[in-house]
């Protein structure tokens, strides 16, 4: 994990039972903050994209998803996530 702040410029919502696990958001991200999940499967079967600080609100994720699964917003102020104490 990174010591470094991070700027978050937006969020998604992710309706993972929609997602069939074909990971084209992930190699889309432009600030790679989309992962698979690795053990968590949905109500299908699948694999599912989980989000980490750090979005842009770019929307790629949404534009290459053939099965509509997210829900992008982009804050009008960006927000600043201190890292954790871990």
């Amino acid at each position: 994990m990174s010591n470094q702040p991070s700027v978050t410029r937006g969020t998604l919502v992710i309706d993972v039972d929609a997602c069939k696990g074909c990971e084209l958001c992930i190699d889309a991200c432009p600030p790679r903050v989309l992962e698979m999940t690795t053990h968590e499967l949905n109500s299908r079967g699948y694999r599912y994209p989980v989000l980490f600080d750090g979005c842009t609100g770019c929307r790629a994720c949404s534009q290459i998803c053939p099965d509509f699964v997210f829900q992008v917003y982009k804050y009008e102020t960006p927000m600043v996530r201190e890292p954790s104490e871990e």
